[in-house]
């Protein structure tokens, strides 16, 4: 399967609802349900950020950090729009 230039690839983006299936014992997975904040270094390794949404109960509105190497699957809920986040120029002011 060949991509058109007018695709691009799939990309976490801030604010996205998102399900995280991850690694919490060889019995059974952790099933993360939330809000995407960004990723977090723990150490050497990466992390996902995820706010946890009602469906975890009292947890809900508490952070979970995962670490990318415990992660299996992730499945796109409600993606939000990829901002364009091109930085200003730096100019030079005289004044």
């Amino acid at each position: 399967m060949s991509k058109t230039k007018d695709e691009e690839p799939v990309v976490l983006t801030v604010g996205s609802q998102y399900r995280v299936k991850s690694l919490e014992s060889r019995e059974s997975p952790l099933i993360t349900h939330g809000k995407f904040l960004g990723y977090t270094s723990i150490g050497n390794d990466d992390g996902l950020c995820m706010e946890l949404d009602d469906s975890h109960k009292d947890m809900k509105g508490r952070i979970r950090v995962i670490p990318m190497h415990m992660l299996v699957c992730i499945d796109i809920i409600k993606a939000n729009e990829k901002k364009d986040e091109k930085k200003k120029p730096v100019g030079t002011m005289y004044g």
